[in-house]
């Protein structure tokens, strides 16, 4: 606290009775609220005669905590660009598109490969974006701590940590090292004020799912004011400003200022694979892509699976003008004319790969991005209800994505994926129409059911095959290679978990 702030708050306590409300009137802070009358904030301080001393303190360290100046800018970069029409928009050429059919098996062989031999180099890091909860699941939890309902009650978190832990063997395996070789893939695990201490809480109480304690590190993302819809700071209370997370675009500014990058180029990390955490199907550090990556030479690269149909409520990639940088389009953005828009040459949608939030990045465009001034003015306005003195409000929060990044990258590479084996978003509670725990879980026993089989597994069933399946440990395979000994000639009764 300033000593200017200091000072006042002294005053103020000797003007308060035995509970602590104010006997009289006192001014605010006259240097603080000059410099909230500078940007036009100067309503903060509207209750000031209403609080008690212990509020009025809570209320000038909350003012102080906040950088001003940037806070004004972004507000104003925001509403300035909401007003200005969007670049036209064209479809992403094919050549920076890895298609399914294209693929050859001697290409995935090789980025296979490449990518095992970079992991067990210890080139590669993991970055979850964490900072959510479960709301809109029914829970007050972290949603990684989601338990969907597989056979093994597994959370999210356990899952994503034991494919790590498959893929670390694995590397050591292809580089005939013994499971004492093993090189640890680093997790730094992004959490918000929100979810911060209840996920340290749950990695250890779970002894961090078999990874070691020390290659998992947590960093919170910041948060941003509310702001009404002309500009100014709600008030949550009389004495508290109404705050939200900054999105999962302020992984780059959370990065920055916890010195993060740096303690991974310390670690010799080269590359970043960064992703959600509400994917049951997520492919942690998966190893093809990231030799996909490397094959490439670009500075970013993302997953994405072909468009369901026209009115899927998913983000698409596109590039902005004739010859412009690879770009994001949510689906709200679209003209419904433009989204049903068919390529007459492939014919699939002439905006069809949609982003899934499964993205590879180089350390070296990381730091670019973190350090970029333009950072503060990709901010997104969302229209919400914020909770406030009167009680909820309209008001707008501000919001960075993840693909924000993407306009800055000078290369930029899409590798398609099937939504069936890497993609079961677990977003809205049992009885929506789309991405919750159950259509989740199902995805995932289907897939697994199709593994066993391959591998020579029989499975039996009390209920019809299609609406359950198995469940194979991540600790067993990672997507289905190694099972022929564990499954050949034996018969398992689904829904059940298979592990060693």
């Amino acid at each position: 606290m300033t000593e200017i702030a200091a000072a006042e708050t002294t005053t103020v306590a000797t003007m308060a009775d035995s509970n602590g409300v104010n006997v009289m009137a006192a001014s605010p802070p006259q240097a603080l609220l000059e410099r909230l009358k500078d940007y036009g904030q100067e309503d903060t301080f509207a209750f000031w005669n209403e609080l008690s001393s212990d509020e009025r303190e809570h209320l000038i360290k909350d003012i102080e905590s906040l950088d001003l100046p940037r806070i004004d800018r972004i507000i104003r970069c925001s509403f300035r660009s909401q007003g200005l029409p969007a670049a036209a928009i064209e479809p992403v050429s094919e050549e920076i598109v890895s298609t399914v059919e294209h693929r050859t098996i001697e290409e995935r062989e090789k980025w296979w490969k490449m990518g095992l031999k970079a992991i067990h180099a210890g080139k590669l890091a993991v970055i979850l974006l964490s900072g959510g909860q479960g709301t809109r699941l029914g829970s007050s939890d972290p949603k990684g701590c989601f338990n969907i309902g597989l056979p093994s009650r597994k959370s999210l978190f356990q899952l994503q940590a034991e494919r790590i832990l498959c893929v670390q063997r694995l590397a050591a395996h292809f580089m005939n090292e013994g499971s004492a070789d093993v090189v640890p893939i680093h997790w730094y695990i992004m959490t918000s004020p929100f979810t911060d201490e209840a996920t340290r809480k749950f990695f250890e109480s779970h002894k961090f799912f078999g990874l070691e304690a020390d290659q998992v590190t947590f960093f919170q993302q910041g948060t941003i004011p509310c702001i009404s819809m002309d500009g100014r700071f709600i008030m949550e209370t009389p004495y508290k400003m109404a705050k939200a997370p900054d999105g999962n675009g302020g992984v780059y500014t959370a990065l920055k200022s916890s010195r993060l990058l740096e303690d991974m180029a310390a670690r010799g990390v080269k590359y970043v694979d960064c992703y959600g955490v509400d994917n049951a199907l997520v492919r942690v550090a998966d190893p093809t892509f990231l030799g996909y990556f490397i094959d490439k030479n670009v500075s970013a690269a993302a997953k994405v699976v072909k468009k369901a149909y026209p009115q899927e409520k998913v983000g698409v990639f596109v590039r902005r003008g004739k010859g412009g940088p690879i770009d994001v389009v949510e689906y709200s953005e679209l003209d419904p004319s433009v989204a049903s828009a068919v390529n007459q040459e492939t014919g699939r949608l002439r905006f069809c790969w949609s982003n899934v939030c499964l993205h590879m990045f180089t350390l070296d465009f990381l730091n670019s991005v973190a350090n970029g001034l333009e950072n503060d003015c990709i901010y997104h306005l969302a229209e919400k209800k914020i909770p406030s003195v009167n009680g909820y409000t309209m008001g707008l929060k501000l919001e960075q994505f993840i693909f924000d990044a993407f306009t800055y990258s000078p290369s930029t590479a899409l590798f398609e994926v099937f939504r069936e084996e890497e993609f079961a978003p677990v977003k809205n509670a049992n009885g929506a129409n789309y991405d919750t725990p159950d259509s989740a879980r199902l995805l995932l026993l289907r897939l697994h059911a199709r593994w066993v089989i391959a591998a020579g597994g029989f499975l039996t069933h009390s209920v019809p095959l299609y609406s359950t399946g198995v469940e194979v440990s991540p600790l067993c395979s990672y997507t289905g290679e190694n099972l022929e000994a564990i499954c050949r000639g034996r018969t398992f009764h689904a829904p059940c978990e298979i592990t060693f």
